[in-house]
Protein backbone atom coordinates (compact mmCIF):
# COMPACT_ATOMS: atom_id res chain seq x y z
CA UNK A 1 0.00 0.00 0.00
CA UNK A 2 1.80 3.58 -1.17
CA UNK A 3 2.22 5.80 1.97
CA UNK A 4 -0.43 8.29 0.92
CA UNK A 5 -3.03 5.80 0.76
CA UNK A 6 -2.19 4.24 3.89
CA UNK A 7 -2.44 7.87 5.62
CA UNK A 8 -5.75 7.97 4.00
CA UNK A 9 -6.99 4.72 5.38
CA UNK A 10 -5.86 5.41 8.68
CA UNK A 11 -7.58 9.05 8.75
CA UNK A 12 -10.55 7.01 8.14
CA UNK A 13 -10.33 4.38 10.50
CA UNK A 14 -8.93 7.31 13.19
CA UNK A 15 -12.24 9.05 12.31
CA UNK A 16 -14.51 6.76 12.64
CA UNK A 17 -13.03 5.83 15.95
CA UNK A 18 -13.39 9.56 17.43
CA UNK A 19 -16.89 9.94 15.86
CA UNK A 20 -17.97 6.70 17.73
CA UNK A 21 -16.37 8.47 21.02
CA UNK A 22 -18.02 11.60 20.92
CA UNK A 23 -21.46 10.27 19.92
CA UNK A 24 -22.17 6.52 21.95
CA UNK A 25 -22.72 6.05 25.52
CA UNK A 26 -20.46 5.86 27.97
CA UNK A 27 -21.74 2.41 28.31
CA UNK A 28 -20.02 0.61 25.18
CA UNK A 29 -17.68 -1.51 26.29
CA UNK A 30 -16.17 -3.72 23.63
CA UNK A 31 -15.16 -0.44 22.06
CA UNK A 32 -13.06 0.50 23.85
CA UNK A 33 -10.00 -2.16 24.41
CA UNK A 34 -10.41 -2.94 20.96
CA UNK A 35 -10.16 0.33 18.74
CA UNK A 36 -10.79 -1.73 15.59
CA UNK A 37 -13.51 -1.10 12.65
CA UNK A 38 -14.67 -4.16 10.48
CA UNK A 39 -15.51 -4.06 7.40
CA UNK A 40 -15.45 -7.53 6.37
CA UNK A 41 -15.16 -10.98 7.37
CA UNK A 42 -15.34 -14.46 6.96
CA UNK A 43 -14.83 -17.13 9.17
CA UNK A 44 -12.26 -16.74 11.70
CA UNK A 45 -11.11 -13.47 10.16
CA UNK A 46 -12.13 -9.67 10.26
CA UNK A 47 -10.23 -7.10 8.15
CA UNK A 48 -10.87 -3.90 9.69
CA UNK A 49 -10.72 -0.12 8.16
CA UNK A 50 -7.42 0.36 8.84
CA UNK A 51 -6.31 -2.69 6.29
CA UNK A 52 -5.03 -5.13 9.01
CA UNK A 53 -6.58 -8.38 9.70
CA UNK A 54 -7.14 -9.94 12.45
CA UNK A 55 -8.08 -13.50 13.98
CA UNK A 56 -11.38 -13.38 15.30
CA UNK A 57 -11.51 -15.18 18.85
CA UNK A 58 -14.26 -13.25 20.20
CA UNK A 59 -17.13 -14.37 18.14
CA UNK A 60 -19.58 -12.08 18.62
CA UNK A 61 -19.49 -13.14 22.09
CA UNK A 62 -19.93 -16.71 21.24
CA UNK A 63 -23.21 -15.71 18.66
CA UNK A 64 -20.54 -17.23 15.42
CA UNK A 65 -20.78 -20.51 16.12
CA UNK A 66 -20.00 -21.11 12.26
CA UNK A 67 -17.70 -18.20 12.09
CA UNK A 68 -18.53 -14.93 9.85
CA UNK A 69 -21.08 -15.07 6.73
CA UNK A 70 -20.41 -19.01 6.83
CA UNK A 71 -21.82 -19.90 3.18
CA UNK A 72 -24.76 -21.73 4.52
CA UNK A 73 -25.69 -19.10 6.58
CA UNK A 74 -25.79 -16.41 3.85
CA UNK A 75 -27.82 -19.13 1.74
CA UNK A 76 -30.32 -19.46 3.97
CA UNK A 77 -30.71 -15.69 4.76
CA UNK A 78 -30.92 -15.28 0.85
CA UNK A 79 -33.36 -18.02 0.37
CA UNK A 80 -35.51 -15.98 2.70
CA UNK A 81 -35.15 -12.62 1.32
CA UNK A 82 -35.26 -13.96 -2.47
CA UNK A 83 -38.81 -15.98 -1.83
CA UNK A 84 -40.57 -13.08 -0.83
CA UNK A 85 -41.69 -14.23 2.60
CA UNK A 86 -42.60 -11.65 5.42
CA UNK A 87 -39.40 -10.48 7.73
CA UNK A 88 -41.01 -10.36 11.12
CA UNK A 89 -44.12 -11.61 11.98
CA UNK A 90 -44.57 -11.90 15.33
CA UNK A 91 -45.74 -15.34 16.61
CA UNK A 92 -47.74 -16.05 13.70
CA UNK A 93 -46.49 -19.49 11.86
CA UNK A 94 -44.53 -19.94 8.96
CA UNK A 95 -42.73 -22.68 7.17
CA UNK A 96 -39.42 -20.74 8.16
CA UNK A 97 -40.66 -20.80 11.99
CA UNK A 98 -41.37 -24.92 11.57
CA UNK A 99 -38.01 -26.13 9.92
CA UNK A 100 -36.48 -24.25 12.66
CA UNK A 101 -38.51 -25.50 15.73
CA UNK A 102 -37.73 -29.08 13.98
CA UNK A 103 -34.28 -28.66 13.89
CA UNK A 104 -34.01 -27.42 17.55
CA UNK A 105 -36.01 -30.27 18.59
CA UNK A 106 -33.96 -32.64 16.92
CA UNK A 107 -31.07 -31.50 18.83
CA UNK A 108 -32.75 -30.94 22.94
CA UNK A 109 -31.25 -33.40 25.51
CA UNK A 110 -33.08 -36.49 25.82
CA UNK A 111 -36.06 -36.40 28.56
CA UNK A 112 -36.85 -32.69 27.29
CA UNK A 113 -37.46 -33.21 23.71
CA UNK A 114 -40.62 -35.68 23.95
CA UNK A 115 -42.66 -33.48 26.09
CA UNK A 116 -41.17 -29.92 24.98
CA UNK A 117 -42.60 -26.70 24.05
CA UNK A 118 -40.83 -23.53 23.13
CA UNK A 119 -41.29 -19.62 24.06
CA UNK A 120 -39.86 -16.75 21.29
CA UNK A 121 -38.73 -14.31 23.39
CA UNK A 122 -37.52 -10.74 22.13
CA UNK A 123 -34.22 -11.21 20.55
CA UNK A 124 -31.89 -10.78 23.53
CA UNK A 125 -30.70 -13.51 26.13
CA UNK A 126 -31.35 -11.60 29.10
CA UNK A 127 -35.25 -11.11 27.81
CA UNK A 128 -34.77 -14.98 27.58
CA UNK A 129 -33.89 -15.12 30.95
CA UNK A 130 -36.63 -13.03 32.09
CA UNK A 131 -39.26 -15.03 30.52
CA UNK A 132 -37.72 -18.31 32.41
CA UNK A 133 -37.83 -16.98 35.39
CA UNK A 134 -41.08 -15.29 34.56
CA UNK A 135 -42.42 -18.85 33.93
CA UNK A 136 -41.29 -21.01 36.80
CA UNK A 137 -42.69 -18.07 39.05
CA UNK A 138 -45.90 -18.61 37.34
CA UNK A 139 -46.22 -22.41 37.49
CA UNK A 140 -44.55 -22.64 41.01
CA UNK A 141 -46.78 -19.90 42.58
CA UNK A 142 -43.63 -18.98 44.38
CA UNK A 143 -41.30 -16.16 44.11
CA UNK A 144 -37.58 -16.87 45.11
CA UNK A 145 -34.55 -17.61 42.66
CA UNK A 146 -31.56 -20.07 43.36
CA UNK A 147 -28.63 -18.10 41.40
CA UNK A 148 -24.85 -18.97 42.21
CA UNK A 149 -21.98 -16.48 42.84
CA UNK A 150 -19.99 -15.91 39.32
CA UNK A 151 -22.98 -15.91 37.36
CA UNK A 152 -24.21 -13.65 34.31
CA UNK A 153 -27.61 -14.06 32.82
CA UNK A 154 -27.71 -10.89 31.50
CA UNK A 155 -28.46 -6.78 31.68
CA UNK A 156 -32.42 -6.29 31.96
CA UNK A 157 -33.53 -5.88 35.62
CA UNK A 158 -34.39 -9.79 36.71
CA UNK A 159 -31.40 -11.05 34.66
CA UNK A 160 -29.06 -8.80 36.70
CA UNK A 161 -30.62 -10.22 39.77
CA UNK A 162 -29.56 -13.83 39.71
CA UNK A 163 -26.31 -12.56 38.37
CA UNK A 164 -23.18 -12.59 40.18
CA UNK A 165 -22.49 -8.47 40.36
CA UNK A 166 -26.15 -7.77 41.82
CA UNK A 167 -26.58 -5.15 44.20
CA UNK A 168 -30.01 -5.60 46.72
CA UNK A 169 -31.94 -8.29 45.27
CA UNK A 170 -33.86 -11.09 46.49
CA UNK A 171 -32.00 -14.16 45.27
CA UNK A 172 -30.48 -16.58 47.30
CA UNK A 173 -26.71 -16.73 46.00
CA UNK A 174 -25.45 -20.32 46.32
CA UNK A 175 -21.45 -21.21 45.89
CA UNK A 176 -20.44 -22.27 42.28
CA UNK A 177 -17.97 -24.91 42.40
CA UNK A 178 -13.96 -24.12 40.87
CA UNK A 179 -10.59 -25.37 41.60
CA UNK A 180 -8.23 -22.14 41.63
CA UNK A 181 -10.31 -19.89 43.39
CA UNK A 182 -12.77 -22.35 45.46
CA UNK A 183 -14.76 -20.70 48.51
CA UNK A 184 -13.92 -23.68 50.54
CA UNK A 185 -9.84 -23.38 49.85
CA UNK A 186 -10.36 -26.90 48.69
CA UNK A 187 -11.12 -27.41 44.88
CA UNK A 188 -11.45 -30.76 43.24
CA UNK A 189 -14.52 -33.35 43.92
CA UNK A 190 -14.41 -32.14 47.73
CA UNK A 191 -14.79 -28.88 46.62
CA UNK A 192 -17.97 -29.70 44.97
CA UNK A 193 -18.90 -31.76 47.47
CA UNK A 194 -19.81 -28.69 50.03
CA UNK A 195 -20.84 -26.51 47.22
CA UNK A 196 -23.64 -29.28 46.66
CA UNK A 197 -24.40 -29.73 50.79
CA UNK A 198 -24.37 -25.96 51.38
CA UNK A 199 -27.06 -25.95 48.60
CA UNK A 200 -28.66 -29.12 50.34
CA UNK A 201 -28.68 -27.66 53.52
CA UNK A 202 -30.11 -24.37 52.34
CA UNK A 203 -32.91 -25.95 51.01
CA UNK A 204 -33.87 -28.21 53.94
CA UNK A 205 -32.87 -26.18 57.12
CA UNK A 206 -36.35 -24.58 57.93
CA UNK A 207 -34.38 -21.51 59.76
CA UNK A 208 -32.21 -20.80 56.75
CA UNK A 209 -34.18 -18.02 55.96
CA UNK A 210 -34.68 -19.11 52.13
CA UNK A 211 -38.30 -20.38 51.48
CA UNK A 212 -38.50 -23.24 48.47
CA UNK A 213 -38.07 -21.14 45.43
CA UNK A 214 -39.65 -20.89 42.26
CA UNK A 215 -36.44 -22.15 40.54
CA UNK A 216 -32.59 -22.42 40.31
CA UNK A 217 -30.51 -20.81 37.47
CA UNK A 218 -27.18 -22.21 36.37
CA UNK A 219 -24.47 -22.29 33.64
CA UNK A 220 -22.90 -25.29 32.83
CA UNK A 221 -19.90 -23.55 32.36
CA UNK A 222 -20.08 -20.41 33.62
CA UNK A 223 -18.79 -17.68 30.65
CA UNK A 224 -18.24 -14.01 32.30
CA UNK A 225 -17.39 -15.58 35.48
CA UNK A 226 -13.97 -16.57 33.75
CA UNK A 227 -14.73 -19.51 31.87
CA UNK A 228 -15.94 -21.99 34.46
CA UNK A 229 -16.35 -25.62 34.16
CA UNK A 230 -19.29 -27.09 36.62
CA UNK A 231 -18.37 -31.12 37.46
CA UNK A 232 -20.61 -33.31 35.74
CA UNK A 233 -21.38 -35.00 39.06
CA UNK A 234 -22.26 -31.59 40.46
CA UNK A 235 -24.67 -31.33 38.13
CA UNK A 236 -26.39 -34.38 38.71
CA UNK A 237 -26.57 -33.56 42.13
CA UNK A 238 -27.94 -30.37 41.45
CA UNK A 239 -30.61 -31.84 39.03
CA UNK A 240 -31.38 -34.39 41.69
CA UNK A 241 -32.32 -31.89 44.54
CA UNK A 242 -33.99 -29.82 42.79
CA UNK A 243 -36.48 -32.51 41.04
CA UNK A 244 -36.78 -34.29 44.71
CA UNK A 245 -38.33 -31.21 45.92
CA UNK A 246 -40.24 -30.23 43.02
CA UNK A 247 -37.96 -27.09 42.13
CA UNK A 248 -37.58 -25.85 37.98
CA UNK A 249 -34.43 -26.54 37.09
CA UNK A 250 -33.26 -23.36 34.59
CA UNK A 251 -30.09 -24.24 32.55
CA UNK A 252 -28.66 -20.98 30.58
CA UNK A 253 -27.06 -21.70 27.49
CA UNK A 254 -27.05 -18.89 25.91
CA UNK A 255 -23.10 -18.91 25.36
CA UNK A 256 -22.45 -22.98 26.03
CA UNK A 257 -24.53 -23.93 23.80
CA UNK A 258 -24.92 -25.38 19.96
CA UNK A 259 -21.15 -27.60 20.26
CA UNK A 260 -19.32 -24.78 22.22
CA UNK A 261 -18.39 -27.17 25.04
CA UNK A 262 -17.87 -30.23 23.01
CA UNK A 263 -21.30 -31.57 23.42
CA UNK A 264 -24.24 -29.91 21.43
CA UNK A 265 -25.43 -28.59 25.03
CA UNK A 266 -23.32 -27.97 27.72
CA UNK A 267 -25.94 -30.70 29.75
CA UNK A 268 -25.13 -33.43 27.64
CA UNK A 269 -21.84 -33.71 29.31
CA UNK A 270 -23.66 -35.29 32.21
CA UNK A 271 -26.47 -36.41 30.92
CA UNK A 272 -29.09 -34.34 32.63
CA UNK A 273 -32.31 -33.08 31.30
CA UNK A 274 -33.39 -29.24 32.75
CA UNK A 275 -36.88 -28.27 33.17
CA UNK A 276 -35.83 -25.08 31.34
CA UNK A 277 -33.22 -24.05 28.29
CA UNK A 278 -32.88 -20.38 27.67
CA UNK A 279 -31.19 -19.80 24.52
CA UNK A 280 -30.12 -17.45 22.48
CA UNK A 281 -26.69 -15.98 20.63
CA UNK A 282 -25.38 -19.56 18.39
CA UNK A 283 -29.02 -20.43 17.73
CA UNK A 284 -29.73 -17.68 15.48
CA UNK A 285 -26.64 -18.29 13.22
CA UNK A 286 -25.44 -14.91 13.91
CA UNK A 287 -28.41 -12.92 13.92
CA UNK A 288 -30.69 -12.02 16.98
CA UNK A 289 -33.02 -14.66 18.22
CA UNK A 290 -33.91 -16.22 21.70
CA UNK A 291 -36.33 -18.65 23.43
CA UNK A 292 -36.99 -21.08 25.95
CA UNK A 293 -37.41 -24.52 25.54
CA UNK A 294 -39.47 -26.19 28.72
CA UNK A 295 -41.33 -28.83 29.98
CA UNK A 296 -44.58 -28.98 28.53
CA UNK A 297 -46.21 -28.97 32.26
CA UNK A 298 -44.63 -26.11 33.07
CA UNK A 299 -46.78 -24.25 30.58
CA UNK A 300 -49.29 -22.17 32.30
CA UNK A 301 -48.69 -19.53 30.13
CA UNK A 302 -51.69 -17.23 29.72
CA UNK A 303 -51.98 -15.32 26.12
CA UNK A 304 -49.73 -12.56 26.27
CA UNK A 305 -47.99 -13.43 28.91
CA UNK A 306 -44.41 -13.10 27.38
CA UNK A 307 -44.54 -11.27 23.92
CA UNK A 308 -41.91 -9.25 22.12
CA UNK A 309 -42.45 -7.29 18.59
CA UNK A 310 -39.33 -9.16 17.23
CA UNK A 311 -40.07 -12.23 18.16
CA UNK A 312 -40.80 -13.20 14.55
CA UNK A 313 -37.49 -12.47 13.22
CA UNK A 314 -37.94 -14.77 9.76
CA UNK A 315 -33.91 -13.87 8.98
CA UNK A 316 -32.21 -14.93 11.94
CA UNK A 317 -34.68 -18.22 11.98
CA UNK A 318 -33.47 -19.16 8.83
CA UNK A 319 -30.17 -18.66 9.42
CA UNK A 320 -30.04 -20.31 13.03
CA UNK A 321 -31.87 -23.91 11.60
CA UNK A 322 -28.74 -23.68 9.22
CA UNK A 323 -26.29 -22.99 11.84
CA UNK A 324 -27.90 -26.18 14.12
CA UNK A 325 -27.75 -28.44 11.04
CA UNK A 326 -24.53 -27.82 9.79
CA UNK A 327 -23.45 -28.28 13.69
CA UNK A 328 -25.07 -31.52 13.76
CA UNK A 329 -24.36 -32.89 10.43
CA UNK A 330 -20.68 -32.01 10.67
CA UNK A 331 -20.40 -33.09 13.86
CA UNK A 332 -18.81 -29.65 14.87
CA UNK A 333 -19.42 -30.97 18.75
CA UNK A 334 -17.21 -33.57 18.67
CA UNK A 335 -14.56 -31.83 16.69
CA UNK A 336 -14.66 -29.06 19.40
CA UNK A 337 -14.08 -31.31 22.07
CA UNK A 338 -10.63 -32.51 20.29
CA UNK A 339 -9.44 -29.72 19.23
CA UNK A 340 -10.61 -27.84 22.48
CA UNK A 341 -8.37 -30.66 24.77
CA UNK A 342 -5.20 -30.16 22.29
CA UNK A 343 -5.48 -26.29 22.33
CA UNK A 344 -5.73 -26.52 26.40
CA UNK A 345 -2.70 -29.41 25.90
CA UNK A 346 -0.70 -26.92 23.42
CA UNK A 347 -1.41 -24.15 26.36
CA UNK A 348 -0.44 -26.00 29.90
CA UNK A 349 2.83 -26.56 27.79
CA UNK A 350 3.37 -22.62 26.50
CA UNK A 351 1.85 -20.80 29.14
CA UNK A 352 2.82 -23.18 32.50
CA UNK A 353 6.30 -21.51 33.18
CA UNK A 354 5.07 -18.78 33.28
CA UNK A 355 4.52 -17.26 37.14
CA UNK A 356 1.82 -14.28 35.98
CA UNK A 357 -0.98 -17.62 34.46
CA UNK A 358 -2.61 -18.91 37.40
CA UNK A 359 -4.61 -21.62 35.75
CA UNK A 360 -5.23 -22.43 32.31
CA UNK A 361 -9.06 -24.02 31.94
CA UNK A 362 -11.88 -24.49 29.75
CA UNK A 363 -14.19 -27.01 27.83
CA UNK A 364 -14.04 -27.50 24.39
CA UNK A 365 -13.71 -24.25 22.43
CA UNK A 366 -14.39 -22.02 25.51
CA UNK A 367 -10.94 -22.01 27.28
CA UNK A 368 -9.92 -18.99 29.45
CA UNK A 369 -6.43 -18.38 30.94
CA UNK A 370 -6.45 -16.25 34.48
CA UNK A 371 -3.62 -13.89 34.96
CA UNK A 372 -2.26 -13.60 38.38
CA UNK A 373 0.56 -10.96 40.41
CA UNK A 374 3.78 -12.75 39.57
CA UNK A 375 5.09 -11.40 43.43
CA UNK A 376 4.56 -13.05 46.14
CA UNK A 377 3.81 -10.35 48.38
CA UNK A 378 1.57 -9.30 45.92
CA UNK A 379 -1.45 -6.99 46.78
CA UNK A 380 -4.18 -6.91 44.12
CA UNK A 381 -7.67 -7.40 43.58
CA UNK A 382 -9.10 -11.26 43.91
CA UNK A 383 -6.58 -12.34 46.56
CA UNK A 384 -3.91 -11.87 49.54
CA UNK A 385 -0.46 -11.64 50.20
CA UNK A 386 0.69 -15.22 50.31
CA UNK A 387 3.85 -15.93 53.09
CA UNK A 388 6.27 -18.52 52.02
CA UNK A 389 6.36 -17.76 48.42
CA UNK A 390 4.19 -18.21 45.47
CA UNK A 391 2.64 -21.17 44.69
CA UNK A 392 3.33 -22.40 41.35
CA UNK A 393 0.96 -21.64 38.19
CA UNK A 394 -2.03 -24.42 37.81
CA UNK A 395 -3.19 -25.67 34.89
CA UNK A 396 -5.98 -27.85 33.96
CA UNK A 397 -5.87 -29.29 30.56
CA UNK A 398 -8.87 -31.60 30.90
CA UNK A 399 -12.46 -31.46 31.02
CA UNK A 400 -14.14 -31.28 34.44
CA UNK A 401 -13.54 -34.26 36.82
CA UNK A 402 -16.20 -36.36 36.97
CA UNK A 403 -15.36 -38.48 40.34
CA UNK A 404 -17.99 -39.00 41.94
CA UNK A 405 -18.63 -36.24 45.31
CA UNK A 406 -17.96 -38.55 48.32
CA UNK A 407 -17.04 -37.42 51.45
CA UNK A 408 -12.96 -36.97 52.59
CA UNK A 409 -10.30 -35.35 54.10
CA UNK A 410 -9.84 -31.28 54.24
CA UNK A 411 -6.74 -30.86 52.46
CA UNK A 412 -5.75 -27.18 52.89
CA UNK A 413 -5.50 -25.48 49.64
CA UNK A 414 -2.24 -22.96 48.80
CA UNK A 415 -3.95 -19.42 48.65
CA UNK A 416 -4.09 -18.55 45.28
CA UNK A 417 -1.97 -15.35 43.90
CA UNK A 418 -4.08 -11.99 43.70
CA UNK A 419 -5.83 -11.79 40.10
CA UNK A 420 -3.92 -9.49 38.15
CA UNK A 421 -6.43 -7.46 35.82
CA UNK A 422 -3.95 -4.75 34.19
CA UNK A 423 -1.68 -8.13 33.32
CA UNK A 424 -4.72 -9.02 31.41
CA UNK A 425 -5.50 -5.71 29.80
CA UNK A 426 -1.96 -5.73 28.93
CA UNK A 427 -1.99 -9.17 27.56
CA UNK A 428 -5.30 -8.32 25.25
CA UNK A 429 -3.45 -5.01 24.34
CA UNK A 430 -0.62 -7.17 23.06
CA UNK A 431 -2.53 -9.90 21.24
CA UNK A 432 -4.62 -6.91 19.61
CA UNK A 433 -1.13 -5.67 18.24
CA UNK A 434 -0.56 -9.11 16.88
CA UNK A 435 -3.89 -9.28 14.94
CA UNK A 436 -5.97 -11.40 17.57
CA UNK A 437 -8.87 -10.47 19.27
CA UNK A 438 -9.88 -11.90 22.56
CA UNK A 439 -12.09 -11.23 25.17
CA UNK A 440 -11.80 -10.62 29.24
CA UNK A 441 -13.74 -11.64 31.63
CA UNK A 442 -13.70 -13.63 35.22
CA UNK A 443 -13.24 -12.00 38.52
CA UNK A 444 -11.94 -8.43 38.29
CA UNK A 445 -11.63 -9.09 34.50
CA UNK A 446 -8.39 -10.90 34.76
CA UNK A 447 -9.36 -13.90 32.72
CA UNK A 448 -8.17 -14.20 28.93
CA UNK A 449 -10.56 -15.71 27.22
CA UNK A 450 -10.60 -17.63 23.58
CA UNK A 451 -14.31 -18.36 21.68
CA UNK A 452 -13.21 -19.00 18.25
CA UNK A 453 -15.82 -20.26 15.89
CA UNK A 454 -16.42 -24.05 15.68
CA UNK A 455 -14.98 -24.32 11.72
CA UNK A 456 -11.60 -23.10 13.19
CA UNK A 457 -9.06 -25.15 11.38
CA UNK A 458 -5.95 -26.71 12.97
CA UNK A 459 -3.52 -24.42 11.25
CA UNK A 460 -5.88 -21.13 12.19
CA UNK A 461 -6.14 -22.42 15.86
CA UNK A 462 -2.07 -23.03 15.85
CA UNK A 463 -1.77 -19.52 14.94
CA UNK A 464 -4.39 -17.80 17.46
CA UNK A 465 -2.36 -20.07 20.65
CA UNK A 466 1.35 -18.80 18.54
CA UNK A 467 0.26 -15.35 19.17
CA UNK A 468 -1.15 -15.49 22.50
CA UNK A 469 1.87 -17.07 23.76
CA UNK A 470 4.29 -13.95 21.98
CA UNK A 471 1.45 -11.97 24.07
CA UNK A 472 1.83 -13.47 27.35
CA UNK A 473 5.62 -13.87 26.64
CA UNK A 474 5.54 -9.98 26.04
CA UNK A 475 3.74 -9.38 29.23
CA UNK A 476 5.97 -11.31 31.37
CA UNK A 477 9.05 -10.00 30.01
CA UNK A 478 7.76 -6.13 30.29
CA UNK A 479 6.54 -6.86 33.99
CA UNK A 480 10.00 -8.39 35.03
CA UNK A 481 12.22 -5.58 33.35
CA UNK A 482 9.83 -2.36 34.08
CA UNK A 483 7.34 -3.41 36.92
CA UNK A 484 4.04 -2.87 36.73
CA UNK A 485 4.24 1.05 36.40
CA UNK A 486 4.57 0.13 32.49
CA UNK A 487 1.09 -1.72 32.73
CA UNK A 488 -0.31 1.94 33.43
CA UNK A 489 -0.16 3.70 30.14
CA UNK A 490 -3.86 4.65 28.23
CA UNK A 491 -4.90 1.92 26.28
CA UNK A 492 -5.60 2.70 22.29
CA UNK A 493 -9.33 3.45 22.96
CA UNK A 494 -8.55 5.78 25.55
CA UNK A 495 -5.59 7.49 23.23
CA UNK A 496 -8.18 7.52 20.27
CA UNK A 497 -10.99 9.08 22.34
Amino acid sequence: MAEGTHREVRAVHEGILRRQSARESSARTYARALPIVPVRARGLTIEGADGRRYLDCLSGAGTLALGHNHPVVLEAVRKVLDSGAPLSVLDLATPVKDRFTTELFRTLPPGLADRARVQFCGPAGTDAVEAALKLVRAATGRTGILAFTGAYHGMTAGALAVSGSAGDVQVARLPYPQDHRCPFGIGGPRGAELAARWTESLLDDPKSGVPLPAGMILEPVQGEGGVLPAPDSWLCRMRRLTADRSIPLIADEIQTGVGRTGAFWAVDHSGIAPDVMVLSKAIGGSLPLAVIVYRDDLDVWQPGAHAGTFRGNQLAMAAGTATLAYVRENGLATRAADLGSRMLARLADSLGAFACVGEVRGRGLMIGIELVEPESDAAAPGGRPVSGGCPPPVVHPSPPSDHPMTPGSLEPALSPRPAAPQLAAAVQRECLQRGLIVELGGRHSAVVRLLPPLTISDEQAAAVLDRLTDAVAAVARNHEQHGPHYLRQPSPAQRVG
